[in-house]
């Protein structure tokens, strides 16, 4: 946590030099091997999963992972339920910057028209919030986490790289028009804050490929006349977060392959489908989770 801090005031006091000052930045669990600036990136070995029991891993602590994917590809909910199966916190950059918005903090009014018009939020500030989130988290007797769309460049994971052992990074995919679909009928609750999907996705299979069907995630009656929608889920501005994030996280993507902490997991549908197929490929054995029966 302190590593987190002292980096921080590093981004602020001279960017330039970040790089170096990562480097020689003590690892607070481990420091990565050292790769062949030849190696072939897509060649590089996928992550060595071990089976998973929701006490943590077999290194003796709490697990420490990345879900990367587009926009709306259902990171968050993924990432929650892994958090309470695994006992982890689930920490979603997008939630702190929302959470900053509704705060009318000095901050608030820049991160407005940074979301409004899908735009990446800077990586200080970005930074600055996930720092402050993990400390409060230290202070309560967290450990371990779940990390939902951070980081979103290769210099963000520089810096995560620099002061903390990711163990796996799991990068979810969707096909576009499914993607675009979700990100439109997405609908949180202006009480309890819980997220809902009102998108019935039926698409056909075409030559030859499968098709793809994702039922509504409705709300409960108490929840259904409070719903309201996200101002960034326009159709305008969740093609430019499409193009943006495309453009930026790719190079991430490349950045875990060649260290072989990279899962690729192509989303075969809705949750009832997706789920147990997920906790298969993260090789997670309990036999108490009952949730991949839920839709």
């Amino acid at each position: 946590m302190a590593a987190l801090r002292r980096l921080v005031s590093a981004v602020r006091a001279s960017s330039a030099s970040l790089h170096h000052r990562t480097s020689a930045c003590s690892r607070s669990l481990y420091s990565p091997p050292t790769l062949d600036p030849q190696t072939d990136l897509k060649a590089a070995a996928a992550p060595d999963l071990q089976p998973l029991h929701r006490r943590g891993d077999p290194k003796g602590r709490n697990v420490q992972w990345v879900f990367l994917g587009c926009p709306g590809v259902g990171k968050g909910t993924y990432a929650s339920r892994l958090s309470a199966l695994l006992g982890v916190p689930h920490i979603a950059t997008g939630d702190l910057v929302r959470d900053e918005l509704a705060s009318s903090g000095p901050l608030s009014f820049q991160l407005s028209e940074i979301v409004n018009q899908g735009k990446l939020v800077p990586d200080e500030t970005i930074i600055d919030l996930l720092s402050k989130r993990l400390e409060a988290g230290g202070i309560k007797g967290e450990t371990g986490f779940i990390l939902d769309g951070f980081p979103r460049t290769v210099r963000q994971a520089e810096i995560l790289e620099g002061v903390t052992d990711i163990d796996l990074v799991v990068n979810l995919k969707l096909r576009e028009d499914a993607l675009l679909a979700k990100c439109l009928g997405r609908r949180i609750c202006s009480e309890c804050g819980k997220n809902y999907n009102i998108a019935c996705i039926d698409i056909k299979g075409e030559d030859g490929g499968p098709g793809m069907y994702m039922p509504p995630l409705l709300p409960p009656p108490h929840c259904a006349t409070k719903l309201i929608t996200r101002s960034d889920d326009t159709e305008e501005v969740v093609k430019e977060r499409l193009s943006i994030y495309n453009k930026m996280t790719k190079p991430v993507e490349e950045f875990y392959r060649a260290r072989g902490k990279l899962l690729e997991f192509d989303l075969p549908g809705g949750i009832r489908e997706s789920w147990p197929k997920l906790l298969q490929a993260l090789n997670i054995e309990d036999g108490d989770d009952k949730r991949s029966a839920a839709v």
